[in-house]
């Protein structure tokens, strides 16, 4: 499964490079489908990250690769938003 998902984050870089932005591969849980992903630079302030990641970045890998189930962003602290409660 990684290996499909760093595939499609090639394809689709080079779209949020266009918009000053980046994407890494942080991880792949294979046993949730749970895919990791860290956004870098205008994605980390733009106020449409979150609709970028969820209705194309997670479409994409959920239409693409068998197994994805949730694509997660890490914040710049480098841990996932979902575990940050306060």
């Amino acid at each position: 499964m990684q290996a499909e998902v760093e595939k499609i984050i090639k394809i689709i870089r080079p779209a949020i490079q266009a918009d000053e932005g980046d994407i890494e591969l942080v991880g792949v849980d294979e046993s949730t489908g749970i895919v990791t992903v860290e956004l870098h630079g205008a994605c980390v302030t733009c106020p449409a990250s979150t609709q970028t990641l969820k209705a194309g970045i997670e479409r994409i890998m959920r239409d693409r690769v068998p197994g994805v189930t949730e694509v997660v962003e890490v914040n710049a602290l480098g841990m996932s938003e979902m575990a940050v409660s306060l």
